[in-house]
């Protein structure tokens, strides 16, 4: 079989880079994408080339309708056609009581969570379409269902980003493309470094498993939805939380 390209955005580092390793792994031949410059995206890059795979680093915004356009012209140039679209990309995560939100606040997030996906899909559509194949998975949060105080404007987008992943599924089946969504609960990545060990453990003891999940167990997630093992998946949401949702 012809190795199939995989586009991850946000893979610089945290779960894209993880999610980006672990389809390399699988076979892929794998696009980081990060913003332009990203030099922690060129290190995932050359680090996944170092191991034997075949990928490439390539600078783009994908919350930016220009430049999702010439990232996958890019990426088709490069190694042809996206056959499977991680939606990975994610910005700034503030913490805003419902007193203090304001109307920017609620939009920010929709910028990576609704905007950006929706870009990427009409981007890749047409090779998938010509393909008679696709997987696309849009990376949530499990959020939305444990409705953590402070955080509305946050689960308004990824509530919304689920959304879009079942209504895409119903459209894009009869095309072969498959459409899902993992749900990740708190995994601790770079951006959390120096979270307070009594915040961890407190939220460790919340979790029915008893610890927290690492970036392996989502990319693990996603790249089975990637693979012919899924085939008859889609419109699913997957939590990744340690059962966390029931708590």
């Amino acid at each position: 079989m012809t190795a199939r390209v995989a586009l991850v955005t946000g893979a610089g580092r945290g779960l894209g880079a993880e999610i980006a390793h672990a389809l390399a792994r699988d076979g892929h031949v794998v696009a980081v994408n990060d913003l332009p410059g990203s030099a922690s995206g060129e290190a995932v890059a050359e680090r996944l080339r170092a191991d034997g795979a075949t990928a490439g680093f390539f600078g783009a915004d994908a919350t930016d309708e220009e430049s999702v356009r010439g990232l996958v012209d890019a990426v088709h140039d490069w190694q042809g056609p996206v056959d499977v679209l991680v939606c990975n990309a994610t910005g700034p995560q503030p913490v805003i009581g419902v007193k203090d939100l304001t109307w920017p606040d609620l939009l920010d997030p929709l910028l990576f969570f609704v905007k950006s996906p929706t870009l990427l899909v009409q981007a890749v559509l047409p090779g998938m379409q010509e393909k008679g194949r696709g997987r696309i998975v849009n990376v949530g949060s499990d959020l939305p269902e444990r409705a953590e105080p402070g955080w509305s404007a946050y689960c308004a987008a990824k509530a919304a980003q689920l959304a879009l992943t079942r209504v895409w599924a119903r459209e894009l089946g009869r095309h072969g493309i498959t459409v899902n969504l993992v749900a990740p609960g708190w995994i601790p990545v770079e951006r959390h470094a120096g979270t307070p060990v009594d915040v961890i453990d407190g939220f460790t003891r919340a979790v029915p498993l008893g610890h927290l999940g690492a970036p392996a167990d989502v990319a693990a997630v996603v790249t089975f939805l990637a693979s012919d093992a899924a085939r008859f998946v889609t419109a699913e949401r997957v939590a990744v939380n340690g059962g966390h949702t029931i708590a």
